[in-house]
């Protein structure tokens, strides 16, 4: 057999291999768990893991380095900052969306955020998505860097609240924006830190577990989630399941959902 005909032998088998390879279903989700345990996770990394094969997904992890050029940019319109509690108001759904990075000057590290359909239509136009759902408070670069550096940064905001408690909101929100997020973010974080606080205190006064034994949220973390979730996702945009990051609260894999953060660090 002349050589050059095994060697297209060869790539016909390659080729072949992985595409039966890549036909294979994914397994189901089944209760499987997305996260990085702590010791207030209270669940065993052997059961949350900061992956979903179900998904196909992994979540990134980000160099110290990479981190660093993250919070370098800059946005070319930074959000204003909030006057007025939103938990006053009703929310307002705005459909389903994606979050994407337009780079506007690459030397400089400016860019802008916007909206759209779906991954597609933001890929073709050129655009970075950062997370699901519309961009909001929490939506820039800077913030993520937040999340990505810190996977259990709600301990931090839960501590400015305790450490807060009789002064004025403004302390609160210097303390959350002292983490690192920027100032609006910080104010969305503050408020949620209130009406959780007034809603679910007899929840939260002596639970320190995130997780019950099967996965499900602590009574506390679900008392957030059902009267402080929707607005917060609705103001601040980035959660940490729909930016694909595994944080210390553990998401089951149905819930999250996949970004592959592909930046110009």
């Amino acid at each position: 057999m002349p050589t050059i005909f095994k060697y297209y032998v060869l790539f016909i088998s390659i080729l072949l291999i992985s595409s039966c390879k890549n036909d294979e279903p994914l397994p189901p989700c089944d209760g499987t768990m997305f996260g990085l345990p702590v010791e207030n996770t209270g669940l065993d990394p052997s059961f949350c893991m900061p992956s979903c094969a179900c998904k196909d997904f992994n979540s990134k992890d980000f160099s110290t380095s990479e981190i660093m050029a993250l919070k370098s940019w800059e946005i070319n319109i930074p959000f204003e900052e909030l006057t007025s509690n939103p938990y006053d108001l009703p929310v307002q759904d705005e459909g389903e969306m994606v979050c994407a990075i337009l780079i506007e000057d690459l030397a400089n590290r400016k860019y802008s955020l916007a909206n759209y359909t779906n991954e597609a239509a933001a890929k073709e136009d050129d655009a970075i998505v950062t997370h699901h759902d519309p961009c909001g408070l929490c939506s820039t670069l800077t913030d993520f860097a937040v999340y990505a550096e810190n996977r259990d940064i709600g301990d931090g905001v839960r501590a400015c609240g305790l450490n807060t408690i009789g002064q004025p909101f403004e302390n609160l929100v210097d303390c959350i924006q002292d983490l690192g997020f920027t100032k609006p973010c910080a104010q969305i974080w503050a408020y949620n830190t209130l009406n959780t606080r007034q809603n679910c205190f007899v929840q939260c006064i002596t639970n320190t577990s995130y997780h019950n034994e099967d996965g499900t949220l602590s009574n506390c973390l679900q008392c957030d989630e059902d009267v402080s979730g929707p607005v917060f996702k609705a103001e601040a945009g980035r959660t940490r399941r729909n930016t694909g990051l595994a944080s210390s609260i553990c998401r089951f894999c149905e819930e999250v959902k996949p970004v592959e953060h592909d930046y110009p660090f």
